[in-house]
């Protein structure tokens, strides 16, 4: 990671053309709106590219192919502007903080439970009788292993996280904090007069390679089983995975979308914000769901779906359409009306 960098020797790293001084120096990044002298920002979107001419950035990242007014700042052409800016990002990061490898004093770790090589275990952070915990992986302070629970290696639970017993973490795993992983099921049955008695939820949580959970979010374990995250899935804060899920490898789940018991997600899959699903149902590769979509039945992959109950795309922006010409055929409805009424009224006299 970099603190300062010539204009010339950030459009090395990140492959880019640059129009500009390449002795120019820069410090960090910033968004269009507020970044100065020395800063990094970027457009990627065409709606954003009015507003470089006029950006005080010193250096902005933008498609190869923008067209851009003058006056400007220096240009930095790339294939893809977000990866590009995101790569610039990684070089202007404060480093990150690392905590002592080995166990903190005031850290409460059974003997019984098994530590790799070089981990870091903070604060009041808890290991229970049976845990194991693989190479480098790194507990911050007050987090939570169950018994029996297995961490994989290099994975980063932050503050309170945490991981109930006997569930699963694989490799480069990242818990946020406030993030549970194996919380029960939402699971009863309903007796005499409403009474409702507790289904114990006797499964799992599976957490693949590289998989990140946001904070405050919760995967509840299975009933019975596996509720498992594929490879590289992204979930963002406040999501509810609900027991007996199957998410597919690749998919991203944004901000307080929810998924209700045994619904299964195919591969890539991209969940807007605050999407709600029924149990029982599945999605199929590459769909996308868009924001506040409530989805209640299965849906093909490869698509993008909107509303509630939720329509391919397409048949979507026809039925906001018709909704949008129901003012014009009132009118109409309401002048045939005092036509018909009009014509009724001569005929009987």
């Amino acid at each position: 990671m970099a603190a300062t960098l010539t204009l010339g020797a950030l459009a090395e790293r990140l492959g880019a053309t640059l129009e500009g001084d390449p002795a120019a120096v820069v410090t960090g990044v910033a968004d269009l709106q507020s970044a100065r002298a020395g800063q990094v920002s970027f457009a990627g979107n065409p709606k954003y590219m009015s507003a470089v001419a006029t950006s005080g950035a010193t250096a902005v990242i933008v498609p190869q192919d923008a067209a851009i007014a003058s006056p400007q700042p220096a240009l930095l052409r790339v294939a893809d502007a977000d990866a590009a800016f995101a790569a610039a990002c990684a070089l202007f990061a404060p480093e990150p903080v690392v905590l002592p490898r080995g166990v903190h004093p005031q850290a409460c770790v059974s003997p019984e439970a098994k530590l790799g090589a070089d981990v870091a275990i903070g604060a009041f952070a808890v290991v229970e009788a049976g845990a194991e915990i693989g190479a480098g992986t790194t507990l911050y302070p007050q987090t939570y292993v169950g018994h029996g629970a297995v961490i994989g290696r290099d994975c980063l639970l932050y503050p309170l996280t945490m991981v109930r017993e006997r569930c699963v973490l694989g490799d480069r795993v990242i818990l946020h904090s406030g993030a549970v992983i194996g919380s029960d099921g939402f699971g009863y049955t309903v007796g005499e007069g409403g009474v409702r008695t507790k289904i114990p939820q006797t499964g799992i949580v599976v957490l693949e390679d590289d998989v990140e959970i946001g904070a405050n979010s919760a995967v509840d374990r299975a009933r019975f089983g596996e509720t498992r995250v594929g490879r590289g899935t992204k979930v963002d804060n406040l999501v509810q995975i609900a027991h007996n899920c199957v998410i597919g490898a690749d998919s991203v789940l944004c901000g307080q979308a929810g998924m209700a018991g045994t619904t299964k997600l195919g591969r890539r899959v991209i969940l807007a914000g605050q999407v709600g699903l029924a149990g029982h149902i599945q999605i199929g590769d590459d769909a996308v769901v868009g924001a506040q979509a409530g989805v209640a039945k299965d849906l093909p992959g490869g698509q993008m779906y909107l509303g509630s109950p939720a329509v391919p795309r397409m048949e979507f922006g026809k039925s906001l359409a018709h909704v949008a010409g129901l003012p014009k055929l009132k009118e109409q409805l309401k002048e045939l009306a005092a036509r018909i009424a009009a014509l009724e009224s001569g005929g009987q006299s």
